[in-house]
């Protein structure tokens, strides 16, 4: 089979550029807010999203989805007194 011909998916190629706190990720396409902070190993009830300059309702992680090119700022919450 030639490279042209290629049926699987190239895991290098088959990501999309987002900016997360002013730094740039490399994410699979159609992920959602939910699923991006999920692979980051953080607890989405103690995060703030802003996504593009807009701060996201919780309830709707999981139907954000990231495009390419998205600006994404992660605020977490931590307890302390």
């Amino acid at each position: 089979m030639s490279a042209s011909n290629k049926t699987e998916p190239d895991s290098a190629t088959d990501r999309i550029v987002i900016i997360c706190n002013g730094q740039e990720r490399l994410i699979a396409p159609g992920l959602t807010v939910a699923a991006f902070i999920a692979t980051l190993e953080l607890n989405p009830d103690m995060m703030a999203v802003e996504l593009d300059g807009r701060v996201l309702e919780r309830t709707t992680y999981d139907s954000t989805f990231l495009a390419a090119g998205a600006r994404v700022e992660l605020i977490r919450f931590v307890g302390g007194g």
